[in-house]
């Protein structure tokens, strides 16, 4: 029996992952957001469970409550609710990977173009680039403080770049607060 590469991949990566079907996950995006949260990609845990910061590990929900930009903790299984908050959930890659080293220069190049137009269809106030790393791909810029930049790459919004929310992320908890904190007084409030 003939079987080609790609249909051995594919057998490989269902059995290792236990049968599950791994893939990206969708968007929670609309227009006039206050905030686009952009992240690297998702992690495999998200692509299992179809739902943005899934990782255990991963200190996304817990930041944007204890930073004040949302009245209540999220779970992952309650990523669209972000929407309530005029808030919204992309990612530069599509592809999920074990790690951001994983994502070639081909796939962040389209994912650029990509987000671009996002953006620029999207028209939100604020677009908040979770870790300096993904910034860095849009933007092309390898110099990138925290917070505001002074210029964004699609005029009318505001580009502000926050540390990763990755459990292996070396910043102390409270000082990404503080980032975060930062991110919320600049915005209209939703609740």
């Amino acid at each position: 029996m003939n079987i080609q590469w790609g249909e051995r991949l594919s057998a490989a990566l269902l059995f290792f992952f236990g049968g599950v079907t791994i893939g990206p996950i969708p968007d929670h995006i609309k227009k006039n957001l206050k905030i686009l949260f952009v992240g690297f990609n998702p992690s495999l845990r998200s692509a299992e469970t179809g739902h943005h910061y899934a990782n255990p590990n991963n200190r996304f929900w817990t930041i944007l409550y204890r930073s004040g930009l949302t009245p209540v903790k999220l779970a992952p299984e309650e990523d669209d609710k972000l929407l309530n908050y005029h808030f919204g959930l992309t990612n530069i890659v599509a592809r999920p990977t074990k790690e951001a080293k994983d994502i070639s220069k081909k796939e962040y190049e389209e994912g650029r173009d990509r987000l671009r137009e996002k953006i620029l269809s999207l028209s939100p106030e604020v677009v908040c680039f979770v870790g300096k790393g993904v910034y860095q791909q849009y933007a092309k810029k390898q110099q990138v403080s925290w917070g505001i930049q002074p210029e964004a790459v699609v005029k009318g919004t505001i580009d502000f770049v926050a540390p990763s929310s990755s459990g292996l992320v070396r910043i102390k908890m409270e000082d990404i607060i503080v980032i975060y904190k930062e991110l919320k007084k600049i915005i209209t409030p939703s609740f």
